[in-house]
């Protein structure tokens, strides 16, 4: 395909994603001051934050997929001019999303006792227990501020999100400040302080996004169907459908990762201080494609949802393309100042090292990691979703997993030795979901 066929497509992907990568970036930025302001308080707590975060994720990221279900179906309906579907799919996904997260705070928190039991170094593990309990805290707030954020995104605005995201970045820097270091007549919390920081500005970004709902001239075509005779089971199905395999989808890749870091907690805590290090830095790098992704959900279920199939295909791959470009980018980063990115989160020299090891690996999975989002973007626009959770389960419960333990404890490469694990698994979803698109696209268009 020609070149400048591709120009107007990268044009409105970037229009849309680039509110989103800055949100990304915004939040990317907390995550990278978190660490390095728990970092310096010590290693024992920059270990127990990173245990905690891989535990909790995994809830997270199965709440998540549930409010990512909505952003196909409104932005199918919003192709086809469907208002009232529209709010009625907003209304129930909110409603499904409060309730699924209010159900995993009543099961996991009476579980977290349990950190005890995953063979980390104990003072990491009783350390993380009271910063999971927060972390959970701030489930209903999170499932709000998506649910709504995902409604946006299904009629095309990414640019509310982000002021919001932004604004929510500020005030969680601003009291992990206060309450890591006891700053301005504040007590020091250190770990505890930084879990506080992180529910503080979740519930004040899901508050700003409420009022903006209310108030926002954008969303007044929909609120004036927002009824309570529109919550229905119907409805509620329809987005468990859809939501369910993506959740699925999510779960089994966040698993891999998550136990990746228990396995790294086996070898010791400088080991799972420096995973933390290089898995900050490549979540951070995976948030620029994980824009491009979002744009790329939202294009293709408008130009799906309204016939118009080639340039369906046509927008899938101009997404591609900047993926690669953007990932490209970054590994330049990685590969270069490897020794240097350390040095930002700890002093510790054993942890610097082994960091500096984890970035080089980083660095070449990027363009696939970017490829492996835009690709599952790409299906969940179509909302072929249970092609997408089966292609995870295999690339890393069935082969990431097992690898990343063959390499790190039997060929007894240790922290890296599971990170190729993870890089593999990475490259096999990639060629999986992009195979999958072209493969649904050349059924539709027969």
């Amino acid at each position: 395909m020609k070149f400048k066929k591709l120009i107007p497509y990268y044009k409105r992907n970037l229009k849309l994603a680039y509110p989103v990568m800055l949100a990304q970036l915004g939040q990317v930025t907390v995550s990278m001051a978190d660490t390095i302001m728990v970092g310096r308080v010590g290693t024992t707590e920059l270990a127990a934050s990173a245990f905690a975060n891989s535990i909790f994720i995994i809830i997270f990221i199965f709440s998540l997929g549930f409010s990512l279900g909505i952003t196909p179906l409104i932005g199918n309906a919003f192709g086809k001019k469907q208002d009232k579907k529209i709010a009625i799919l907003f209304q129930n996904g909110l409603l499904v999303n409060i309730v699924l997260s209010i159900a995993l705070m009543i099961l996991f928190m009476p579980l977290a006792p349990a950190l005890n039991w995953m063979n980390q170094p104990p003072d990491v593990a009783r350390m993380s227990i009271p910063y999971f309990l927060i972390l959970m805290s701030t489930s209903v707030p999170l499932a709000i501020f998506f649910s709504i954020r995902q409604f946006g995104e299904g009629i095309g605005n990414t640019k509310i999100a982000m002021w919001i995201t932004l604004m929510g970045n500020v005030v969680n820097i601003f009291f992990n400040y206060l309450l890591i270091y006891g700053k301005f007549g504040f007590p020091e919390l250190g770990l505890v302080g930084a879990g506080l920081g992180t529910l503080i500005a979740r519930i004040a970004m899901a508050a700003a996004y409420i009022w903006v709902l209310q108030k926002n001239d954008l969303f007044a075509p929909y609120r004036k169907f927002f009824s309570k005779l529109n919550y229905h089971r119907v409805a509620c199905w329809k987005l468990v459908k859809t939501s369910f395999p993506i959740s699925g989808q999510l779960l089994v890749e966040v698993l891999s990762f998550s136990f990746s870091a228990i396995m790294v907690g086996w070898i010791n805590k400088e080991n799972l201080a420096a995973h933390q290090i290089a898995l900050t830095m490549a979540s951070g790098t995976f948030m620029l494609a994980l824009g491009v992704a979002s744009a790329t959900t939202i294009r293709i279920s408008h130009q799906f949802g309204s016939g118009h199939y080639k340039a369906t295909k046509v927008a899938a791959i101009a997404a591609m393309h900047l993926a690669v470009l953007l990932m490209s980018f970054n590994a330049a980063l990685f590969f270069i100042f490897r020794n240097q990115i350390p040095l930002l989160f700890s002093s510790d020299s054993e942890v610097i090292k082994i960091a500096s090891q984890l970035l080089i690996i980083a660095g070449f999975f990027q363009i696939f990691d970017g490829l492996q989002i835009v690709g599952l973007s790409a299906l969940r626009g179509l909302a072929d979703v249970k092609s997408a959770m089966y292609i995870a389960a295999i690339s890393y419960i069935l082969i990431c997993l097992p690898l990343a333990y063959f390499f790190g404890f039997i060929i007894d490469l240790g922290s890296v030795g599971v990170w190729i694990g993870l890089a593999i698994g990475l490259v096999i979803a990639a060629v999986a979901y992009r195979a999958r698109f072209n493969y649904f696209m050349r059924k539709v268009m027969k």
